[in-house]
């Protein structure tokens, strides 16, 4: 059950990392300061939901496009919380691109280095 809750929390957190760093270099993508809660909590459901869903259907239907799941799961839920959410907004073609490329950019390094913060916080608790 913790791993879960720290699984969980590290992955709203890295979403949180990609949707604030986004927000920051994007023009043209915007998130307000109180809704960024709101549309991480939907934009980490989505993609916890739709990752698997779309590797899957990519593994059976279209092999070659396996290596961009992430890309198209991260499209779909920043497509679908805009829609869903006032919270989060972004306007033009590039702002898309970019966003769905730096959000999945700096997901995966969040979700790659939150963890190792993470245990290194807790070796040294145990230390002290």
């Amino acid at each position: 059950m913790i791993r879960f809750v720290v699984n969980a929390l590290i992955f709203l957190g890295s979403a949180a990392v990609g949707l604030w760093v986004s927000s920051l270099i994007v023009d043209g993508f915007s998130i307000t300061g109180v809704g960024i809660v709101i549309a991480v909590v939907i934009f980490a459901i989505l993609q916890s939901i739709l990752s698997p869903f779309i590797f899957k259907m990519t593994t059976k239907y279209a092999s070659a496009f396996t290596g961009g799941v992430g890309l198209v799961s991260t499209f779909v839920s920043l497509l679908i919380t805009s829609l869903i959410s006032d919270n989060l907004s972004i306007d033009g073609v590039t702002a898309w691109i970019a966003s769905t490329v730096l959000v999945w950019l700096f997901t995966a390094i969040a979700t790659w280095l939150l963890p190792l913060i993470f245990l290194r916080n807790q070796v040294e608790k145990r230390k002290g």
